[in-house]
């Protein structure tokens, strides 16, 4: 649900979102609606909150130790499931 296509993109997000707190903070004392702007920029680019960033930086990396562990022998196969 969180997750992202690739890990750069995801961590992309996070620069992008992670910044515009910071210039929304920085900005809040002279221009209040510039900080929201930067808020609102933050909450688009961050897909939540800073722990939904999280939640689905874990989901973005989650397949890719998957595949590693399960790849360890060379011979890379999906588990058949049985049809009912």
């Amino acid at each position: 649900m969180f997750a992202s296509k690739s890990l750069p993109e995801h961590l992309l997000r996070g620069i992008v979102g992670l910044g515009a707190i910071a210039g929304g903070l920085w900005a809040a004392p002279q221009h209040p609606w510039l900080a929201l702007l930067a808020l609102a920029a933050a909450l688009v680019a961050l897909r939540g909150c800073p722990t939904c960033w999280l939640l689905g930086l874990a989901q973005t990396v989650a397949p890719m130790l998957g595949k590693r562990a399960a790849c360890g022998d060379g011979s890379c196969r999906e588990p058949r499931s049985s049809k009912l």
